[in-house]
């Protein structure tokens, strides 16, 4: 008999002598334990279920992270807009705390001065460039008149030039127009102070021995009570001596910006105050406070006896009645 002729039944045989071993093997494990033939699928199923976990593992991650992207921004845009609006809220109280410094500042000049005054806010400037012009929200329903000297704490404004019921035009002292009368502190030397450009003004008529250096501060002479007298005008820039004029050519710096006043006051009776201690405490301290703290003369002070150099005539005629 040929065996490896291929023979149907001897390979019936065949298996069956193999199959009775792994039968009695099958027949012999534990209970719950799976059979020999169960392995590979479940070794096969084991393996697809990984790679599907990991597949949805890595989207819901992707998602996730997606999703708190989407969540991160939304919360940048959040802080983004809180933090624009603290700003905003930041630069409020920074302007009201200067505000509030301001108008102590007022207060405290005000309390200490025994002049009538009157306070009043800028609400509009002019904006044409020849003239230099503030417009104030009070008027002659308040007492106000031309010709009235307007200051603020650190010196000379300018005065009323045109005033209306309830609102009122200053000529800034930078105005061409504008004259004050003023007096070299240090010296005594003796001017007009006039407008020469919309920062800028020029003492005038002064005499070419007169002792005039950059640097000096001119301050009002408080002639015809107008302008309270020291209170200061405007700082030497610059000092020439023209050899074809009997007069000095001073330029000067005013003390008050005229793009940077808000409040002033307006003298309605300087009551012959001599502010000239009170600036002279300022000029030798370093912190401009310090102004503020200086004491005025008291109310029952009276203006102390002009010397030689003060009753030298004034070479023109006051501010307001020059500028009318």
């Amino acid at each position: 008999m040929n065996w490896f002729q291929l023979n149907l039944r001897k390979l019936m045989w065949f298996g069956l002598a193999l199959m009775l071993p792994l039968l009695s093997l099958n027949m012999q494990r534990k209970p719950f334990e799976s059979a020999w033939y169960d392995q590979p699928f479940h070794l096969l199923v084991g393996g697809v279920q990984n790679l599907f976990f990991i597949f949805s593992d890595g989207v819901r991650g992707t998602t996730g992270e997606y999703l708190n992207l989407l969540d991160i921004k939304a919360e940048n845009a959040r802080l983004k807009s809180a933090n624009a609006e603290l700003l905003t809220r930041l630069t409020q109280y920074d302007e009201l705390v200067k505000e509030n410094s301001r108008l102590a500042g007022l207060l405290d000049f005000r309390e200490k001065s025994k002049m009538e005054l009157v306070a009043a806010e800028v609400v509009s400037r002019d904006i044409l460039a020849d003239h230099s012009t503030v417009r104030i929200n009070k008027g002659t329903h308040h007492g106000l008149r031309s010709g009235q000297a307007v200051m603020t704490v650190d010196g000379v404004a300018g005065y009323i030039y045109r005033p209306e019921n309830f609102s009122s035009l200053v000529l800034l002292v930078t105005d061409r127009y504008a004259v004050v009368d003023g007096i070299v502190s240090r010296s005594r030397a003796r001017g007009i102070v006039e407008g020469k450009s919309r920062n800028m003004s020029a003492l005038r008529y002064v005499e070419r021995f007169e002792d005039v250096k950059v640097g000096d501060m001119v301050v009002t002479s408080g002639l015809d009570n107008i302008f309270p007298k020291g209170l200061p005008i405007a700082v030497v820039e610059s000092v020439d001596m023209p050899s074809s004029s009997v007069s000095l050519k001073v330029d000067l710096r005013p003390v008050v910006d005229p793009d940077k006043i808000e409040e002033v006051f307006v003298v309605l009776n300087a009551a012959n105050q001599d502010l000239t201690e009170r600036y002279q405490v300022a000029a030798n301290t370093t912190a401009p406070e310090a102004a503020l703290l200086a004491p005025l003369p008291g109310a029952g002070a009276t203006a102390p006896t002009s010397s030689k150099t003060e009753t030298k005539p004034a070479p023109a005629a006051l501010a307001p009645s020059g500028a009318q």
